[in-house]
């Protein structure tokens, strides 16, 4: 998962809680809590007789092992566990599905470090100016446009940065941001609904708003809030790792706004000095942003930034492989399936071990992915629509090799992506009798997973915590964004042994070990329910594949409505192309 903490949905509100108690340790701090032994997930029981399990373990053990260097976006590690999934999915029957006949996919990448003598944001008011100090108070984010920037200009506070005329609301009303500091706060109103609040709280969306109405830097102010999640130290820690984004033909990055000369991120501990000579403190006018009450403004201040960015061009690549479909008609109509590959790489060292091996993010989605390929391939008859399998790179650095993939599938000219199932982080620490399949309720997809886990005889359960919105926090964000249907399929949160609790095991494991060197094979994972997790994928993409018509979103579904156009404006110009 991406490096910000907010999955696994058992876990998402026993995690805030902890971190409320300052119980959720600093990871910058890399350092494994004293866990009380009741506290950690038991030791599984024996070993599984199903061949099935036996795979997955295997291959979650070879992605996992030391030899892959935790599997960094760009390292040699990576490469070696691409090369082992391509000999996975030939071994499991697929037949190579990436570019030029072979098994890969180039993802073109760009690669920025920060130059932390070039990084400076000083607050002007009223003659005198206070200089924050980079990596305590500020942190400037790379700029791949430009190796030096700099900008002094006026400050504009524009709320949480939303523009959403359909509920009502508007941060940018009555303002000019032209020349322009934008300064914001994270988040959206608490007043939306989970799905648009998630939307409207995504970075990406904040960044192109300002930048398309003129502002020249823009400023993310931290909250109280803000610091609960997620404390300042534990990623202004890891300010000096590289930090990437894709790169188009031209060689200029994707999605990097060159409007913006300057985007810095504000510690909630020196916020205030941003609000200096206004009326409000930053904690007062934080609470009027998530009730939706807060009106932007001009601000007294100054500010005056600059950011040095040493950027280089990066290659990575997906991994692809591919079922034939077996209906002549539909051999235009593609399902894929997506699990992660990469993971975090060395890092700090914690208890003698530097290596962050990732092994239930994401070792065992792929696992999971290709036992699910396995299976369809083994099946008497195929799907009639065709599969392709893609362990995708780049997804902790902002979902980018599934985003190249959505974007530029390798398939035939004239065919399309009609639905996406999704494989991240199954924390299977103790055994369940459900799964969760995220998103469904937006698409057709709901009904086909019923139906599904009803034959394999496993409950479905809902999200238990929609509010954390992770169905736009993954890999499928991707395709959705591409107006493709999605589910996201998670591990259950129901006991299946009354010692043993999934939520308190991933709990545990949330706390203790994501994004941390103890993510490894030697952890209790229960692969009777990964090969179960398997079988569900399998089946829902033989619904899928098999069914008359292609998934359809949901009338009126926000995700539909939003993104489904782009993915009917595209069917329109391939019919258009063919005639």
């Amino acid at each position: 998962m991406p490096a910000a903490i907010r999955r696994h949905p058992a876990a998402s509100a026993a995690l805030a809680l902890a971190a409320t108690l300052a119980l959720l340790p600093a990871l910058t701090a890399c350092k494994r809590e004293a866990t009380p032994e009741a506290d950690a997930p038991a030791a599984a029981g024996k070993r599984s007789a199903d061949p099935a399990a036996h795979r997955i373990e295997d291959d979650v053990r070879a992605l996992a092992d030391d030899r892959m260097q935790g599997r960094e976006t760009g390292t040699p590690g990576h490469e070696l566990a691409a090369e082992h999934v391509a000999a996975r999915f030939a071994d499991a029957g697929l037949s190579p599905g990436g570019e030029d006949g072979g098994w890969f996919q180039r993802v073109p990448l760009l690669r920025a470090s920060l130059d932390p003598a070039g990084a400076r944001m000083d607050v002007g008011l009223a003659g005198d100016s206070v200089a924050l100090a980079f990596q305590e108070q500020f942190l400037p984010m790379a700029n791949f446009n430009r190796a030096e920037a700099s900008v002094d200009a006026p400050a504009v506070f524009v709320g949480q940065a939303v523009h959403a005329p359909g509920l009502g609301h508007d941060d940018f009303a009555g303002l000019d941001l032209r020349g322009k500091v934008a300064v914001m706060f994270g988040g959206a109103p608490e007043r939306f609904d989970d799905t648009r609040r998630a939307f409207h709280a995504s970075l990406a969306e904040k960044l192109r708003g300002v930048a398309e109405r003129g502002a020249v830097a823009a400023v993310l102010v931290g909250t109280a809030a803000d610091e609960v999640r997620t404390p300042w130290a534990r990623s202004a820690a890891g300010w000096d790792r590289p930090t990437l984004r894709l790169r188009d033909a031209d060689g200029r990055g994707i999605d990097t706004w060159p409007e913006l000369q300057v985007v810095a991120r504000v510690s909630a501990a020196a916020a205030d000095t941003l609000f200096a000579g206004g009326e409000r403190s930053a904690a007062q006018l934080a609470d009027e942003a998530r009730a939706g009450r807060l009106r932007g403004f001009d601000m007294p201040v100054r500010l005056s930034l600059a950011v040095r960015t040493r950027v280089e061009p990066l290659e990575s690549r997906n991994v692809v492989g591919l079922l034939p479909g077996g209906d002549p008609a539909l051999v235009g109509e593609y399902v894929v399936h997506s699990a992660h590959l990469d993971h975090v790489g060395i890092g700090l060292e914690v208890d003698g071990d530097e290596i962050y091996n990732g092994a239930l993010d994401n070792a065992l989605g792929v696992a999971i992915m290709t036992e699910a390929a396995r299976e369809l391939a083994s099946a008497a008859e195929p799907p009639r629509r065709p599969q392709l399998f893609v362990a995708v790179t780049a997804e902790e650095q902002g979902l980018l090799g599934s985003q190249w993939f959505a974007r530029h599938p390798t398939i035939a000219d004239g065919g399309r992506l009609v639905a996406n199932i999704n494989l991240d982080m199954p924390v299977l620490t103790a055994p369940a009798r459900d799964v969760v399949p995220i998103g469904v309720e937006h698409s057709s997809l709901e009904a086909v997973v019923e139906e599904a886990a009803r034959d394999i005889g496993v409950k479905v359960s809902p999200d238990p915590f929609p509010e954390e919105a992770v169905f736009v926090r993954s890999d499928q964000y991707s395709f959705v964004r591409e107006g493709i249907p999605a589910v996201y399929l998670d591990g259950g949160v129901e006991p299946a042994d009354p010692d043993r609790d999934p939520k308190v095991s991933a709990t545990w494991f949330m706390r203790n070990c994501y994004h941390r060197p103890c993510d490894q094979a030697d952890l209790p994972i229960e692969y009777d329910d990964a090969v179960r997790l398997a079988r569900l994928s399998a089946r829902i993409a033989r619904g899928i594949g098999d069914a008359d018509a292609a998934p359809t979103w949901n009338e009126g579904d926000f995700f539909g409505e939003h993104f489904g156009q782009r993915k009917a404006l595209s069917t329109a110009g391939e019919a258009a192309t063919d005639h």
